[in-house]
């Protein structure tokens, strides 16, 4: 199955103070962790906020980068933008948050697999002790789903349409993790090291 990722990388990281993706956790900056995972697919990183402090990083790193200049409208239209740009070949899709930077690079492929298996499968969502994580893995046929929503319906109405279509991966602790505030990265620096 061909996939491909899109990083939504738009936001303004306001409750952290400064842009999340650039922070470092064990000697490496989070956007860093999240391409070196990637790699081996196709990505597009969706820029919006001060798109030149990524821009550089991101396509270094051999990743694709678009802007959505509607950021502040929130997550949905990044992901919009993304969705626009994947290549016609790509059979599925992992939306990936700018806090998914943990994550093992085998669960990729499980996802991957399990998608394949499970043949009426619209998505693929890690699980951690019953609490849903990223990255989520999108067949193709709902994409036009999530191209067509307004400010009247979110991404979850989406997901909660097909949740008798939606399978789960069992995961690590990182695929629930959230990079919000100073605090989580304190907790986060601490559970890295340990």
């Amino acid at each position: 199955m061909r996939t491909a990722a899109v990083v939504l990388a738009a936001g303004k990281s306001s409750r952290m103070g400064t842009n999340k993706l650039l922070l470092e956790v064990g000697g490496k900056r989070v956007l860093d962790h999240i391409l070196s995972k990637l790699s081996p697919i196709p990505t597009i990183v969706v820029l919006g906020h001060r798109p030149e402090d990524i821009r550089g990083l991101a396509e270094g790193q051999g990743a694709r980068t678009v802007h959505n200049p509607d950021y502040e409208r929130g997550m949905t239209t990044s992901f919009q933008v993304g969705l626009r740009s994947l290549p016609e070949d790509v059979e599925a899709v992992f939306m990936v948050l700018s806090d998914t930077f943990g994550f093992k690079p085998d669960l990729l492929s499980e996802m991957s697999s399990k998608m394949e298996e499970t043949t009426d499968a619209l998505i693929v969502s890690p699980i951690h002790k019953s609490k849903r994580g990223h990255p989520v893995l999108f067949k193709r046929e709902i994409l036009d789903e999530f191209l067509a929503l307004g400010d009247d319906v979110t991404m979850k109405d989406v997901v909660n349409r097909h949740e008798s279509r939606h399978v789960y991966v069992e995961s690590g602790i990182w695929a629930t993790i959230d990079l919000d505030t100073p605090e989580d990265l304190k907790k986060i620096r601490k559970l890295w090291a340990s």
